[in-house]
Formats: C-alpha cells, structure tokens, sequence
C-alpha cells in the first residue's frame, strides 16, 4: 500500500507534471521561487482567474488594483513589520525613502477604503483583487508552485458593519465550497486557526475573543466538521483555514476566511452610522481559491494533468483521419476558438489516428473527421474517460462542449 501511495505520489507529483506537460519552469536566471508560466500553463490560471473574477462580481464584489510597493510605514501602520518582517524582502532606498514589495494585500485595500467617506448603507463593501504580493522564502523550502517568492494572490476585504459580519463570513465560506465542486477538489478539513503562545500575535485579547467566537459561529452554523489549532492564526486575527491534501497526505492550507478588528484600528477606518456618528468597520479578509500557484498546483496533482474541461489548457482536438479532411478539420478548430474554446488541429503529420488519440489522452474531447464525416458535416466525439457518443453534426458538438465549459463543473457530458 505505501509503494502505490508513492507510485502515485510521484506520477501526480506537479512538478514532475507541470514539465511534462509544458505548464511551467523555473530558469537560475531568474531565480528560485520565481517559476514562469509557458502558454497552456497560462491558459490554465488565466480560466481560473476568470472564473474566480466572476464568481466575485456575481456575489457583489468590486474588482480594484494596487501597487505592488509599498512604503515601509504602511507596514508599521498595518503591523506587518513588527510581527512579519522575517518574511519581507528587504526595504529599497528610493528618493529618501524606504519601499518594499508587498507581503499582503490588505494594508493597500484599507487605504483604498479610507480614500473616501462611507456610509452605512454601503455597507457591506466588497473588495477584491487578483493581485501580486512577494515573500521572502528561504531557498530550501522553495519548490515548484507550492512554495514560491512571487505569489498571485485571489484576495478579497469585506468591510462591514459587526452585525453583518457573521453573515458575510458565512457567504465567504459558501463561494469557497462553490469554487471546489467546480475545480473537483475535496478539502482534507476546515480548520479554526487560533493564537498560540510567543510575541508574534497582537496583543488584543478583547479582539480576539470576539474574532474567535465569531468564526465559531460561522463553522457551527455550516454543519462543517473542524477542528481548532493554535499557533495557526494570522498575527491580526484567528481564521478559518481550508485544508487539502497531496498524494502523500500532506496538508497544506488552499482558501481562508479571517476576522480582522485590529486594522481597521491601526488605519483609523470609519463609517457613518444610522445615528450621524463615526464607528469603525470590522474588515474580513477572504481569498476563495487562495494562491493561483498553490491551486495550480493542487489541481495538477488532484487530476493528474486531466483538468475539468473548463480549466484544460486544450478543450478540444480535432483529428482528420487523412490530409483530405483536413480543411474541415481546420474549419471546426477555427469555429471553436471563434465561440470562445481552446481547440487545435492534430493532423496525419503526427503519426497514425491511435498514435494522436494516445499523445491527446489529457485533452477533454476529441473530433474525429473522416471520410464520411467530412462529407456529411459530422464529427466522431470521444471523450477522455472513453466514452464514443455517436456522430453528430459539428455545430452540436460544438454547442454540447460550449455547455459543458460555460457549467464549470466536472462533467464532461450531458445524457441529452
């Protein structure tokens, strides 16, 4: 049993998978933990972006950028100096002051909050940006895309008031179950990530205990089963972590969901109240699919390179069982990347239609177009897992894979 685990731990590993199949690398020159993205690893995250993008806009939230610098005393204000500088890069002399790349993303969102006056029935205000922050990891933890310095973030700050919290927690917790069914990820666990002992948690004890029993509140009333660690939280505030596993059971933390009372503090961040009077937001920090490398990653070895159709970096392959099919082959690929799908031509230059069929075992639909096919306006579909639906006429195949996509789910075809 341990020598399958290990079989199948190393033909999932996602390093091993990402240069097989052409996703991404890593080059000395660059540096380590600073892998580059190739095409179709790069049509991968960016179908993933999309998605989480609108997912987002659909539950309310607004899409912001921000600078990837910034200056040291943001840090200070926020607290990530004091309790997070081990793992900042070092700060930069520019024009008598000192910058540094991002850690986090949320010290940039509280100064976008506070760019303006609120009211409570903005209230609550959703913020959300895929955007990068930058780490400074020690080169012998670095590796592939689980553990890399340059991170693309799926982040997000709920500003609201301390009555909506719990609900907004809740809804946060509620995308992040969305988006697995869709990307066909089982979380290991729900994890509530509390304090542990040591100085590098802020002294608020108050603040934390409403925090904690917020998220409480939030898990009990999910019916998800968790479990409580200390020494996980954030140096702010206590969080719920979403666990996954790898194929060698290791767990690492995909998605969270953070209740923060101590920024809002530090940046003096205000709301106009029913009663006329300024009172402060409660900021709740969350991220539906985490780190895109991290998922990437957990993706590549959850599948085994086989993506649900809406990630796959090729949707579909068209195959012309002989030259003389092969206009109507070209004109099929052509049709799908019009209507939006990622489709390529495999022709007889690539070797017999087996050879073809074998080299595309990953890709989620094939077209085979032969003789009568060309001459009918038909293709032969096969599915990855095997399936051979009869032939039917291009422009359905085409609509049935355009559905299939467009539910971002699992399923590779309906029974209709």
């Amino acid at each position: 049993m341990n020598h399958d685990r290990h079989d199948h731990r190393d033909r999932h590993d996602h390093r091993r998978l990402g240069r097989e199949l052409e996703l991404f690398g890593t080059d000395p020159l660059i540096g380590a933990g600073l892998p580059y993205w190739l095409p179709d690893g790069a049509a991968v995250r960016h179908a993933l972006e999309e998605y989480v993008r609108e997912v987002e806009r659909r539950a309310g939230y607004r899409h912001v950028y921000s600078p990837v610098l910034g200056k040291r005393e943001l840090y200070e204000i926020s607290g990530h100096w004091d309790h997070y500088s081990d793992d900042m890069f070092p700060p930069m002399e520019l024009g008598g002051e000192q910058v540094v790349l991002r850690p986090s993303l949320c010290p940039h969102h509280a100064v976008v909050y506070r760019s303006r006056a609120h009211s409570y029935r903005e209230l609550p205000l959703r913020m959300a940006e895929l955007g990068p922050m930058y780490r400074s990891e020690l080169s012998g933890v670095l590796g592939g895309l689980t553990r890399v310095r340059s991170i693309q973030l799926n982040d997000a700050h709920i500003f609201c008031t301390l009555d909506q919290a719990r609900e907004e927690a809740a809804g946060a917790l509620e995308l992040i179950r969305r988006a697995y069914a869709a990307m066909g990820i089982e979380p290991a666990r729900y994890r509530l990530s509390l304090p542990g002992p040591g100085g590098k948690y802020v002294d608020a004890p108050e603040l934390w205990a409403r925090s904690v029993a917020l998220l409480e509140e939030v898990l009990d009333a999910s019916g998800l089963p968790y479990e409580a660690a200390e020494g996980e939280a954030a140096f702010y505030g206590p969080k719920i972590d979403v666990q996954v596993a790898d194929g060698a059971g290791r767990e690492s933390t995909l998605s969270t969901v953070q209740i923060d009372f101590h920024q809002p503090e530090r940046f003096d961040l205000r709301y106009i109240g029913a009663d006329g009077g300024r009172h402060r937001p409660v900021m709740i920090h969350r991220s539906v699919v985490g780190s895109v490398e991290r998922a990437v990653a957990h993706l590549l070895e959850q599948h085994g390179g086989a993506f649900p159709a809406w990630l796959a970096p090729v949707q579909l392959v068209v195959l012309p069982v002989s030259e003389s099919e092969r206009p109507a082959a070209e004109a099929l690929a052509a049709r799908c990347v019009e209507r939006g799908l990622r489709a390529e031509v495999a022709g007889p230059d690539r070797g017999t239609l087996g050879a073809r069929v074998r080299e595309a075992r990953l890709v989620p639909y094939l077209a085979v177009i032969g003789a009568r096919e060309a001459e009918s306006g038909q293709v032969a579909p096969r599915l990855r897992d095997g399936r051979r639906p009869a032939p039917l006429p291009a422009e359905e195949l085409v609509r049935r894979v355009e559905e299939r996509v467009a539910a971002h789910d699992t399923a590779l075809w309906d029974a209709s």
